[in-house]
């Protein structure tokens, strides 16, 4: 593996499973000092172990980025361990609640916007500081493909992530001339703890015909691997795409090509 990270510090949060963590595994490999952030404290130290011992850096720092005191403190802590920041993917989300539009209420809508959209904006508003101190970088949000499509029955979640790519478009035109570029993953069906999670939460069908109903919608035949993203995110996060910037970039076995 390359060493194209090498002396960079990237942060990544969701870190602890799924898309998170394979992306973590890949850019440690490559050479980053990595921090994992995330809320499972014991998930966090083993992954931190896990890295370390096949011979990579990372530390895990407990983080809920739903809390703007904590996406700052965070931040510091990255520059306090390392002494720079170099990039960070913004990975964290999740659906919480489905269902018709008309059942939401509306405690669960601000709670889905706190993950999805909120955390992101906390994310930006402190990482790109760091990023700009040290001479510029790439800063990743995982926006999916709900960010420019919709599906029935998530439609806090939709207008979450509807709202990532808006954030990310601007920040990228805010931050352009100082050399931080601000890009958007939209990540298709991909099999992951979470996603095989969410299929229990479908409010008409059994988790076996949920499952087999998202395989069947993907035009690929199949689910992602969360490797397949870790790989295109770490090619974003790199020095080689330093001329893309504000993009909405899918990699989701054609989803998008039928939205």
């Amino acid at each position: 593996m390359s060493a194209r990270f090498a002396e960079k510090v990237i942060l990544i949060t969701g870190a602890t499973s799924g898309v998170g963590r394979a992306s973590a595994e890949r850019i440690a490999s490559e050479g980053a000092k990595v921090i994992l952030a995330a809320r499972g404290q014991e998930a966090g130290h083993a992954l931190e172990a896990e890295i370390r011992t096949a011979g990579g850096e990372a530390t895990f720092v407990a983080a809920d980025v739903r809390m703007e005191s904590e996406a700052a403190k965070l931040v510091r802590q990255a520059v306090s361990r390392y002494g720079r920041l170099d990039g960070a993917f913004n990975n964290v989300g999740a659906p919480t609640t489905m269902g018709p539009i008309t059942d939401i209420d509306s405690k669960a809508w601000h709670a889905e916007l706190e993950l999805n959209l909120s955390s992101v904006f906390y994310a930006l508003k402190y990482q790109i500081p760091a990023i700009r101190e040290y001479g510029g970088g790439a800063i990743l949000n995982n926006a999916s493909t709900c960010a420019v499509g919709a599906y029935p029955h998530t439609a806090a979640y939709d207008a979450a992530k509807h709202a990532v790519l808006g954030l990310t478009r601007s920040a990228a035109l805010d931050m352009a001339e100082a050399g931080i570029r601000v890009n958007a993953l939209l990540t298709g069906g991909v099999d992951t703890p979470l996603t095989r999670r969410l299929a229990t939460m479908h409010p008409t069908l059994t988790p076996e015909e949920s499952w087999h109903e998202q395989v069947a919608y993907q035009p690929v035949g199949r689910m992602g691997r969360p490797e397949e993203i870790a790989a295109f995110a770490a090619f974003l996060l790199s020095d080689e795409t330093m001329f893309i910037t504000g993009a909405a970039l899918a990699i989701d076995g054609g989803m998008t090509a039928r939205l």
